[in-house]
């Protein structure tokens, strides 16, 4: 997937964007003439962090979901426009009991309806912009679910089916919307079982890596693709592999009625 120079000039709001991927995220689009708006829970460290990087601040719980439409409005405000939003929040569960509902519920919170309710927001300030890109953060493990994560897993697999559903609707606003979905990288995530990755020899992603797909996946990503990540592959789309499909009583292919298949957005 090659990433050509998104427009100088351009607007790209980041959630999560003092975190591992954003920073690094932030100082490419920096470097292109974007400006990277960092949305990030308020504290001094995030704000520290953005001012670092020369970006400017917002404060964002994204399970607040009349917060992402503030935010929206506010980077529109200050900024004139919204080109690209780049939905990156996300939590891992710590607990390794059979089953925490509470934590589950969390990282659901933060990792699928945050995507939700960040879409919601930008797409009046997409289309107003005359169209744009939204880019998930998903991970391989929506994917491939790790027994350790369970809401982790049900997050992530419900964020990229979330990417494929809604692509379809809005090709014809000139509105992208992919996921990518890293491997194992070196950010905060994983800072608890980093020594057992570098005891093995496991190769990570460095947040570079990862902020390449994103840019890529805004310039010249295609609708509904999720994006997989890996050390020494690069990104490459993952290839769904499709369901069986029903059959009529005289043993035909039924096909889908049309007003339940995929169309563009009015």
């Amino acid at each position: 997937m090659t990433a050509p120079t998104p427009r100088p000039g351009s607007v790209a709001l980041i959630t999560g964007g003092t975190g591992g991927f954003g920073r690094a995220l932030a100082k490419k689009l920096t470097a292109l003439d974007v400006t990277a708006v960092l949305a990030d829970l308020d504290n001094e460290r995030n704000r520290a962090v953005a001012e670092e990087l020369g970006c400017p601040f917002v404060a964002l719980d994204v399970t607040d979901r009349a917060a992402n439409q503030a935010v929206v409005d506010q980077v529109e405000a200050e900024h004139g426009r919204l080109d690209a939003t780049f939905l990156n929040a996300g939590i891992a569960g710590k607990s390794r009991q059979s089953l925490d509902v509470d934590e589950f519920l969390h990282v659901l919170d933060v990792d699928l309806l945050g995507v939700v309710y960040g879409t919601e927001a930008a797409l009046p300030a997409l289309r107003r912009a005359g169209g744009g890109s939204i880019v998930v953060t998903a991970s391989l493990a929506g994917l491939a679910p790790m027994a350790t994560d369970p809401g982790y897993g049900v997050a992530k697999a419900g964020a990229i089916a979330f990417v494929r559903s809604m692509a379809p609707r809005l090709i014809g606003e000139n509105i992208e919307v992919t996921a990518i979905c890293p491997g194992f990288a070196d950010t905060a995530i994983i800072d608890g079982i980093r020594e057992t990755f570098q005891q093995a020899g496991f190769p990570v992603l460095s947040a570079e890596e990862v902020a390449d797909a994103m840019l890529a996946a805004w310039t010249s990503g295609e609708p509904g693709a999720a994006y997989v990540i890996q050390p020494g592959l690069g990104a490459i789309p993952y290839k769904f592999k499709g369901v069986p499909s029903a059959k009529t009583s005289n043993g035909e292919t039924a096909t889908v009625p049309g007003a339940l298949r995929p169309t563009s957005a009015s």
